[in-house]
């Protein structure tokens, strides 16, 4: 093909308009991915609303990228890449691999980490170009739909489970059931944690203890810590900073608050609440590539998938308001046809 289509923002704020443009070619240690899948994550909010300081325009949003290698720039097969491989790029789109974090080998927190979708275009698309650091083997047993959200959602609460300090058996408690959280419950029972679901309402407790939880808190029904009783881990995947803060008193001492849910709300946390019993509140990023192929084959091996609604790239627009206004169930995920 000479051209491919895209699904890109004029303006901040704008919506989004089906455009076809030249296809590209990768530069060396580039990769160009044919993509089958990409979801729809709520950080692509902060880019469309040009939350970040030089976020481009026009834009093409998305960081849940699942597709095959379709040509290799310089030096690509050297890093072990083929034409036809199943790969997905996430949050994590590469690294400068020469700022002090990256020396240090903690590439995640990259002074000028690559995110698709801001700094090169992202996988509303039919096509991308990804530095091969970016990328991650899917397994076969994934499908792309299943793969794309591994690579944003799946690391996120996998890694953030997985580098706390809870252990099997332990009470671990997951605030919020939704895009993250949903994902989050099912990780948290595989590794054997004694998993518990906190939402809002009755009526989700069937839902929850479908996903594996154990326990289920309905956060409108009475104060959330006192139900809670003492959790080693609270990992909060809704951005809501009232509902997070409602957690902590329902932590042990030294327990543990990660925080994924993003929201740029202050939370409602005194200084006592963690100095008497000595807890820990923390933030938690995404992953590097390598991150998101554990995740994947963890996934794999348990039977761990995304709940997702596909709709195709001609729909942006609807994909993009269904994540906006919560009514995706659970993810939204774009693929080309």
């Amino acid at each position: 093909m000479n051209t491919y289509r895209v699904a890109q923002v004029p303006a901040a704020n704008g919506s989004f308009e089906i455009v076809e443009r030249e296809v590209p070619r990768p530069g060396p240690r580039h990769v160009r991915i044919a993509v089958e899948a990409c979801g729809v994550c709520h950080s692509d909010a902060m880019f469309v609303a040009a939350g970040l300081p030089g976020t481009p325009f026009p834009l093409v949003p998305g960081h849940e990228i699942a597709g095959r290698v379709d040509e290799l720039g310089d030096g690509a097969d050297e890093m072990g890449w083929q034409v036809g491989d199943r790969v997905t790029v996430g949050w994590f789109g590469g690294s400068c691999g020469h700022c002090v974090p990256c020396r240090r080998g903690d590439f995640i927190v990259c002074d000028t980490l690559k995110i698709p979708g801001y700094s090169y275009d992202g996988g509303f698309a039919e096509a991308v170009v990804a530095p091969v650091d970016a990328l991650a083997r899917i397994p076969d047993e994934l499908t792309a739909a299943d793969a794309g959200p591994m690579a944003c959602a799946g690391v996120t609460t996998y890694n953030g489970l997985r580098r706390s300090g809870a252990r099997p058996d332990d009470v671990v408690a997951i605030q919020g059931i939704g895009g993250l959280g949903h994902l989050a419950v099912q990780f948290a029972a595989a590794m054997g944690y004694e998993t518990v679901a906190i939402a809002r309402g009755a009526d989700k407790a069937d839902f929850a203890r479908q996903l594996g939880a154990h326990h289920y808190v309905d956060s409108t029904a009475g104060p959330v810590a006192q139900a809670l009783g003492g959790a080693k881990v609270v990992l909060a995947t809704a951005g809501n900073s009232e509902a997070i803060a409602q957690t902590v008193d329902g932590l042990t001492p030294r327990g543990e608050l990660v925080v994924i849910g993003a929201t740029a709300d202050p939370m409602p946390i005194s200084p006592l609440q963690l100095i008497l019993k000595g807890r820990l509140v923390r933030g938690h990023p995404s992953g590097t590539a390598q991150d998101v192929q554990d995740t994947m084959t963890f996934a794999a091996r348990h039977g761990i998938r995304p709940m997702t609604e596909i709709l195709p790239l001609s729909e942006a627009n609807t994909a993009f308001g269904k994540m906006m206004d919560g009514s995706a169930r659970f993810r939204m995920v774009l693929t080309p046809a």
